[in-house]
């Protein structure tokens, strides 16, 4: 291996010998503890250390990082205490993740690194996120990802690399390629001749470094990170390398051919590197060994700490309380000066106000920029708040919510329209994986709001019409809100956006423009798990949400005869059960309505709340009504078919005469 120096001085030289020594003998000693069941699994970095430390010590400390589960060099040359990263494997408290994450599935803000998830590609989107962030602070800085040559198969790299081109964003994408994905060489994962030629095709500079050679690695980033803040653009970089050990230690390399694992051991960064200070006279015998015995009294100490940890103990209070970040509701009043508007126009206003509330809000979306999204409500937002935060997007759905996140990490607020909730699903992993279990895992929080266009009545068939909020209700740290009426709408939009949690908004097509209300001009907010007691009544209870509420406002006018209580519930996660127990106790009897089809819906779940809680008061069994059990369909009549509508009135009847 040839090594260049370039005007790199001796002492950072050693610097880079001694920051690339250190990940190899935590990882050594790591082995031995994994041999011995004192930690739990382990993915090793061995023959990758020059990737890491070059990297990360070519960056400025506060620029952000996205490591993977072979980058251990990244924590060490951030200089996290090793106590720290020892009791994390050991998922102890003084660790990153309280214990509810292992390896290297964490973040921490206050050394700029923000870890990998299982998934892979998702972190490319953030690392989108955290640099347009920077953009529109106009800070000069860049931020760094990496990723394996088999994760640059999925769609999120091919997602996040488009955004990044798109948006001139100052992303370096790391792809560290080591041959194999897991057991899967390279020759059956791609047939391009270069990683690094994927970049190429999102019209994105890209470069090849050999991943072992420490001073390459480090001249080449430094050169290319100081370009990046002067010119703020993405770079591909495919670092070629080599794992010496399993994917992880389970896995072995019996799936290697030996030649191979001969060839690339004779590439080993930390030996061959040394041999050329040595031969340099950059470092002597004398000083490797202090080197060495320095590091290991570092491990040994710092390990006595992590081992004289107590084991974490579950405390089921406080797991509860940490799905979610604290957030105290601020009540904010609204004026007496009132407008009669749609629901379509109360969202907007929510929005426009939001904007100018909150000057670290970004929108985006597909076709919301000049052309004001498909059903209008961010029509004139470029003109007010301009193109940097009214955002055009690639049809890409997984980078953008992903970038999202990226965006809430690094201190702002972001919202995604969903052109329609159905293609929600396509954005459905960096939901119900990242935003969801960010605060949880380790203290982030996911200040987003996906707005979310739903519904059947308005002929839009199969992809355009369903209401997935049930998809959501089921992910701890998430937050659904669903709103039936502009008044809260207004109010309940401009608290999802004031919440540091993700919040999906749902947003009835069928009602944007029929529906109107006398609304309060000024900004205000309305709070989550508040359930709208609509009707007063004695002989039954009806619980809804949505265009549901609407059909049974319908019955009741048309069937005043009945005496009923009607519960909007406005929020479906947090749940006002308080309101819901109430009635049923009040009334004995209960028909939830819900436009969703029945198995797996929200009816079900409160169904088995009233019959766990409220049992003894019961006259009749509680009753679910919902839409049949079909994809939407098209043709009106179908439509009509599918709908709860008419089955709702025969269900009224028949627990009236239980």
């Amino acid at each position: 291996m040839r090594y260049s120096a370039g005007n790199i001085s001796k002492e950072k030289q050693l610097e880079l010998y001694k920051a690339m020594l250190k990940p190899r003998m935590i990882e050594e000693k790591m082995l031995i503890l994994l041999r011995q069941g004192k930690i739990s699994k382990w993915f090793s970095g061995i023959g990758q250390e020059a990737i890491s430390v070059g990297v990360t010590m070519a960056l400025d400390k506060d620029e952000y990082i996205l490591p993977m589960h072979r980058n251990l060099g990244v924590f060490t040359a951030r200089e996290i205490p090793l106590y720290r990263l020892f009791a994390q494997w050991q998922g102890k408290e003084s660790g990153f993740t309280k214990g509810r994450d292992r390896s290297f599935h964490f973040g921490t803000q206050e050394f700029n690194i923000v870890g990998m998830i299982s998934h892979l590609g998702p972190q490319l989107g953030v690392a989108d996120g955290i640099a347009l962030a920077d953009v529109l602070k106009k800070r000069k800085k860049i931020t760094a990802v990496f990723t394996g040559e088999g994760a640059t198969s999925e769609g999120d790299f091919h997602e996040a690399l488009n955004v990044a081109a798109v948006w001139d964003l100052p992303v370096m994408f790391c792809v560290e390629n080591n041959g194999y994905g897991l057991s899967t060489p390279i020759n059956e994962q791609f047939r391009c001749k270069d990683i690094a030629d994927k970049g190429v095709g999102y019209g994105m500079e890209s470069h090849i470094i050999n991943g072992n050679n420490i001073l390459e690695v480090y001249q080449k980033v430094t050169e290319l990170a100081e370009s990046m803040r002067k010119k703020p653009r993405p770079v591909l970089v495919e670092f070629k390398t080599f794992r010496m050990r399993g994917h992880e230690e389970a896995s072995g390399t019996k799936y290697v051919p030996k030649n191979l694992l001969k060839e690339w051991a004779a590439k080993d960064p930390i030996e061959n590197y040394v041999a050329y200070l040595h031969q340099a006279s950059i470092l002597s015998e004398s000083l490797e060994v202090d080197y060495k015995k320095e590091i290991i009294h570092e491990i040994d100490s710092e390990l006595q700490i992590a081992f004289g940890e107590n084991p974490m103990i579950f405390n089921e209070t406080k797991e509860l309380n940490d799905v979610y970040k604290t957030h105290v509701y601020e009540e904010f009043i609204p004026n007496n000066v009132t407008k009669n508007i749609r629901l379509v126009d109360a969202i907007s206003e929510a929005l426009k106000q939001s904007m100018s509330t909150h000057d670290n809000l970004v929108i985006m979306g597909q076709d919301i920029a000049d052309y004001g999204g498909v059903f209008k409500i961010t029509e004139g937002f470029v003109s007010l708040f301009g193109e940097s935060r009214i955002r055009n997007t690639p049809i890409c759905e997984s980078a953008i919510v992903s970038a999202a996140m990226g965006l809430s990490i690094n201190g702002m607020k972001a919202i995604v329209e969903m052109q329609f909730a159905d293609f929600v699903s396509s954005g459905f992993n960096p939901i119900v994986n990242y935003l969801a279990k960010v605060h949880y895992r380790w203290n982030e929080k996911a200040d987003v709001v996906i707005r979310m266009p739903c519904g059947a009545g308005v002929g839009a068939g199969p992809f355009h019409s369903q209401t997935n909020e049930a998809w959501f209700t089921k992910i701890p740290g998430l937050k659904v809100v669903y709103p039936a009426f502009p008044y809260d709408a207004k109010g309940l939009l401009n608290t999802a956006i004031n919440d540091p949690n993700p919040v999906l908004f749902f947003e009835h097509k069928a009602l944007y423009r029929s529906i109107y209300q006398e609304v309060p001009t000024a900004y205000y907010t309305l709070p989550f798990g508040k359930a709208a007691l609509l009707k007063e009544g004695k002989d039954i209870s009806i619980i809804t949400y949505g265009a549901a509420v609407h059909w049974a406002l319908d019955y009741l006018e048309q069937n005043p005869q009945l005496s009923a209580d009607l519960v909007d519930l406005r929020s479906l996660c947090p749940l006002d059960t308080d309101t819901v127990f109430s009635t049923v106790k009040k009334t004995g009897r209960l028909i939830i309505l819900q436009e969703d089809t029945m198995f797996g819906g929200i009816a079900s779940d409160i169904s088995a709340l009233v019959m766990e809680n409220c049992f003894e008061y019961l006259d009749a069994p509680v009753k679910r009504v919902a839409s049949l059990e079909t994809p939407v369909p098209f043709a009106k009549s179908l439509e009509n078919g599918f709908l709860p509508k008419e089955r709702f009135k025969k269900v009224v009847a028949e627990i009236m005469a239980y």
